[in-house]
């Protein structure tokens, strides 16, 4: 126990001083005064830079001039991706001593909840203690009381005895006496008979004599029988008495023992509850310990918060400060261009003027055709279209160079920026090519673990997937198959959920690592990280302005994000861990872990309503129409949900379909007139929405359960993934 004990103070001091280090490196990167130094430095070497390049644009080149300008750009973007690369680790720092106060705070309840078992345990055995005490105590009453009994016995033994004895010495000195009275009747009989000789007195005196003689002869015997009948009954008693002593004397034994045991069981239970109450001081002590830790955790990571939110403040404005001065230097520099341009402009304008004027000299043999008065002044008109490529290089090229700094930053606006060719192609309608497949096209290995997540993009062109290798992949789909397009990296854990925006240019992901991450699809670069949650992120998705997005997690919770921002407006506590979100114009739907379907309006962020079904809910899905809602829960059931009557219109239940995990994943196909859905041997099955029968149940290529399904927006393709890592492209042939 002593060794026990010192080995966990030993891990403790190590986790202190761990701790400590820690934090010295979280202030060291939380210096607002260094990082204000170097966006300082850079702003006064870019004004200088800027400064001496300016006087300098009538002699330098227009080839150098754009070296430089990339040159300054390609430099400009190293240094920003630093400052980004630190304020990504200040972040994930920040999170893992979040995670450590997470932790010590556990340490804490559970030293609580030990502390509160040790009490229960010392009160149970106090009273234990206290009865034992008190049988003890009844005990000894007891064995007091048969003491005095046995003594009693003892005297009155003993007074028996004693009157035994004397009677013994009076029946002896009466027999003697008797005997003794015999001779002497005998004596005297004699002489009377010696005396008188005569035989008639003779007769009469013999018969009275031996009258009495047998009177006194009875007398004797009854007194002699009397005595032998008290003789009796005293040693009757004297054997009565023997018995009880000896029980007497067994159950005082039987009680010496039961007060030896009862002693021991005392000694125990006090040895124990001494040990308990050490154990008790000792867990109070490292609890005190782990308390104060935590309060000295707190209050540094509070400092901590609040220095990087005013670094954070700075830094923005600082940046912006930046942009400013970059643009008014790119304007100043596009107005140095433009007077460069108009003095060569005018300078080729005058020497042409000044060669029209001189004479030509032609030999009337050449055959040389003269040009008209028109010809100089097309070549006149050449050379400021020549001089206007160049100045709208330079303007582009400042163009480029403020864009780059603003992507950089993640100023884009989600729908308005980045839209790839994909995005903006014209969609035809939702069941333009609607299939009911039966065949698999392509059977291929997605990822290097589990699938968690598979959706097409609204095009139906991309489907991308998210698995357990913490990767987002992307397939083109060409020909019957998927063919790998790219991977989207960044997230620290699986990937959950995964969601277009309405134009196909933004790809958001739900991970593990409690956070929701946002690419740009069409340059597979990471854009947006949305940190805030607690647990795991199980499910994230567009709000339909596209600028807005709600994500809810296994810490029970539901926050609202505003893009532009980057900053959570909005967190409610749900109650249950949320296992999936759909989103109307005016209303989230949430599915959690307590078999519960919740309503929340987004304008008053309050419930609006709550639907209990039979299972733990695990996925939600909208009709095209937003007017029905598809649910999948643990009892092997999917229900579509009226909307606007909030009734149950279908359910859907087949013998083999089993859901395969907490997040199974179902769908309605683009016409809304089937829904899909993977079961848990490795089955797709596709229902008829009108008559609740099913419709298809493709098998035979997945190995493992089925976690997520979807169906393309030009319902032609279904793709199924499952717990392995194998996808299946399905069609109509």
């Amino acid at each position: 126990m002593a060794e026990q004990q010192q080995q966990q103070r030993l891990r403790e001091k190590l986790e202190r001083q761990a701790l400590e280090a820690m934090l010295g490196t979280y202030s060291k990167l939380l210096d607002k005064s260094d990082l204000q130094a170097v966006l300082a430095e850079r702003l006064q070497s870019e004004k200088c830079e800027l400064q001496n390049i300016s006087p300098t644009l009538d002699r330098v080149p227009d080839e150098t001039l754009l070296e430089q300008g990339t040159q300054i750009h390609i430099h400009q973007q190293v240094e920003l991706r630093e400052l980004y690369q630190k304020r990504g680790h200040l972040a994930q720092s920040m999170i893992e001593l979040n995670s450590k106060l997470q932790q010590k705070d556990r340490e804490i309840q559970t030293n609580e909840a030990k502390m509160v078992e040790y009490h229960k345990r010392i009160k149970k055995l106090e009273t234990e203690c206290r009865e034992l005490r008190n049988n003890l105590q009844e005990l000894e009453r007891a064995n007091h009381t048969l003491k005095n009994e046995y003594n009693t016995l003892q005297i009155t033994f003993s007074t028996l005895e004693e009157s035994l004895q004397k009677m013994a010495d009076e029946n002896h000195e009466l027999i003697t006496r008797w005997i003794t009275e015999k001779a002497q009747d005998t004596n005297k009989l004699t002489v009377e008979k010696e005396k008188h000789d005569s035989p008639g007195s003779d007769n009469m005196r013999n018969e009275s004599l031996a009258q009495e003689v047998s009177q006194m002869r009875i007398r004797h015997q009854e007194e002699l029988t009397e005595l032998h009948k008290k003789r009796g009954e005293l040693a009757q008693n004297v054997i009565d008495l023997n018995s009880q002593l000896q029980q007497k004397d067994r159950e005082i034994h039987a009680n010496e023992a039961k007060m030896l045991e009862y002693e021991k069981q005392i000694q125990q239970l006090q040895v124990e509850c001494q040990d308990l109450r050490n154990n008790l001081q000792d867990l109070g002590q490292a609890n005190q310990t782990l308390k104060d830790e935590y309060d000295a955790l707190q209050i540094t990571f509070n400092a901590l918060e609040e220095k990087l939110r005013k670094t954070s403040d700075e830094n923005r404005e600082l940046i912006t400060r930046w942009m400013a001065e970059k643009a008014q230097e790119a304007n100043r520099l596009n107005a140095e261009n433009d007077k460069d341009t108009w003095r060569r402009q005018a300078k080729l304008k005058k020497e042409l003027a000044e060669a029209a004027k001189e004479p030509l000299n032609i030999d009337p043999d050449d055959d040389i055709e003269v040009l008209g008065e028109e010809g100089p002044d097309t070549g006149s008109e050449t050379s400021p279209v020549r001089g206007t490529n160049r100045t709208s290089r330079r303007t582009s090229q400042a163009s480029g160079l403020l864009d780059s700094i603003t992507n950089i930053f993640g100023k884009r606006s989600p729908t308005f920026h980045g839209i790839t060719t994909e995005a903006t192609e014209c969609r035809t309608g939702p069941c333009s090519e609607m299939r009911l497949p039966n065949t698999a096209l392509h059977v291929f290995d997605a990822h290097d673990g589990e699938v968690n997540s598979v959706k097409f993009s609204p095009a139906s062109r991309v489907v991308v997937t998210g698995g357990t290798d913490r990767k987002v992949k992307l397939w083109e789909v060409s020909l019957g198959k998927c063919e790998l397009k790219g991977s989207l990296t960044g997230s620290n854990a699986g990937i959950t959920s995964l969601e277009f925006d309405s134009t196909g240019a933004y790809l958001l992901a739900a991970s593990n690592d409690f956070a929701s991450r946002i690419w740009t699809v069409d340059d597979s670069r990471l854009r947006h990280t949305l940190t805030g949650h607690s647990g795991k992120v199980l499910s994230a998705k567009f709000l339909l302005d596209n600028a807005r997005i709600v994500s809810g997690s296994h810490d029970r919770t539901l926050k609202l994000w505003d893009l532009s921002r980057k900053i959570c407006i909005k967190t409610v506590f749900a109650g249950s861990s949320c296992n999936d979100i759909v989103c109307t114009d005016q209303c989230v739907m949430s599915g959690h872990f307590d078999k519960k379907i919740r309503f929340w309006d987004i304008r008053t962020e309050s419930i609006v309503r709550e639907m209990e079904l039979q299972g733990r809910v695990t996925s939600l899905d909208l009709s095209p129409e937003r007017s029905e809602l598809l649910t999948c829960s643990r009892d092997d059931l999917l229900k579509i949900i009226d909307l606007r009557t909030n009734v149950i219109r279908q359910t859907f239940s087949t013998q083999g379909f089993k859901c395969g995990s907490d997040w199974t994943r179902v769908t309605f196909s683009p016409d809304g007139k089937f829904v899909a859905a993977g079961s848990s041997d490795g089955v797709l099955y596709i229902w008829n929405v009108e008559s609740g029968k099913v419709e298809r149940s493709l098998g035979k290529h997945h190995s493992s359960s089925i976690n997520a399904v979807a169906w393309s927006p030009s319902g032609e393709f279904v793709i199924s993934a499952d717990k392995g890592n194998r996808a299946v492209l399905w069609s109509e042939l």
